[in-house]
């Protein structure tokens, strides 16, 4: 099924602003058979008057729209928006559109809930100060009801999804420290986004891996941010990311000082997790892996006793690209339009 140009009947109509990125790229795959929105406008400055298909060869024949400049942009055929444009872009674009669209960004400009604290990590003022205080932080799974009645909803970063999921249902019960956790996350290139960089050629990248952003990762204070809010409490990580040689994934090994043991940890994260469409909690003994969610919407969790006594070890595994970005900005855009939040995202992962 091709997605049509307009809405029509109970079909929300789309536009993707930045469409020429890996997320933008994403979400049209996604979307191209979902069966509630269509898409009627994609945009992208340097790519503008081309085909999508001479952006992206897969997407060739999916009858979208060609990209155009944002300044030529008919809002009034539309019914929302997918911001993936750059940070500290974002907030001028969103807070020029039409207050009748809903809203999801992809990028930093919403997620921190406090302008100071985005000031300082990002290196410029917020430029939409009155607008932050309505953005919904739109970690599904942890803010359903909110993200369901909200015009505007910040999409978390990958790394906070793959840290958030585990860790947040356990500090609401109390089952683990708020003072010593440490993540160590490792993510697939396509994380640092599709313009040419040199840390991300292939010969930089390739047959190795590597630490970045050590102790200054501008992903750092949105997960403490999130899990704080869980705890009720200040809590403060040490994160750390590291670079692998792969396309897409995000695997978190996260080291916490428990107050139960490994299977209550499972237990209170399964019963947690037991009704939703894309967490899994794994049993006794199963690691998950990349490969087991690659090209799919779902987060595998895995639990395990460490070998020193009163600590445990937290496995979580994502698609950076999917559920660490534009599949939970569908899941979160279904939620704003009343639809069945697996809509378009009910692909199996791919394997191998």
């Amino acid at each position: 099924m091709s997605p049509s140009p307009s809405g029509t009947g109970n079909t929300a109509r789309v536009g993707v602003l930045g469409a020429s990125g890996y997320t933008g790229g994403e979400l049209l795959r996604l979307l191209a058979h979902h069966d509630g929105f269509s898409v009627g406008l994609l945009t992208a400055e340097r790519r503008a008057g081309q085909s999508l298909g001479a952006v992206f060869p897969h997407l060739d024949g999916a009858g979208f729209p060609d990209l155009v400049k944002i300044e030529d942009a008919a809002w009034d055929r539309l019914d929302a928006v997918f911001c993936c444009l750059p940070h500290g872009t974002t907030q001028e674009v969103v807070a020029s559109l039409p207050e009748h669209l809903k809203v999801v960004d992809l990028s930093a400009d919403f997620r921190l809930a406090d302008p100071e604290v985005y000031a300082e990590w990002y290196g410029q003022a917020h430029g939409a100060v009155a607008l932050q205080a309505e953005a919904v932080y739109g970690l599904t799974e942890l803010a359903r009801d909110e993200v369901g009645t909200a015009r505007l909803v910040a999409n978390p970063g990958c790394y906070p999804t793959s840290a958030q999921l585990p860790l947040a249902p356990l500090l609401e019960d109390g089952l683990i420290e708020t003072d010593d956790i440490i993540i160590d996350a490792k993510s697939g290139v396509s994380g640092a986004g599709r313009e040419a960089k040199q840390g991300s050629l292939f010969a930089e990248v390739g047959e190795g891996v590597h630490a970045y952003g050590v102790a200054a990762h501008r992903h750092a204070p949105e997960i403490e941010q999130g899990l704080s809010a869980a705890a009720g409490a200040p809590v403060r990580v040490n994160f750390t990311p590291h670079l692998m040689p792969m396309n897409r994934g995000i695997l978190a090994t996260i080291y916490v000082r428990s107050r139960a043991g490994a299977d209550a940890l499972r237990d209170a994260l399964a019963r947690r997790y037991a009704d939703e469409p894309f967490v899994r909690v794994l049993p006794a003994g199963a690691a998950p892996a990349t490969r087991h969610v690659r090209g799919s919407n779902h987060c595998l969790i895995g639990v395990f006793d460490d070998r020193i006594e009163g600590r445990a070890i937290l496995i979580s595994a994502i698609d950076n690209l999917v559920k660490g970005a534009s599949g939970q900005a569908i899941q979160n855009m279904n939620l704003m339009h009343a639809l069945p939040e697996t809509t378009g995202l009910e692909q199996a992962p791919l394997f191998p």
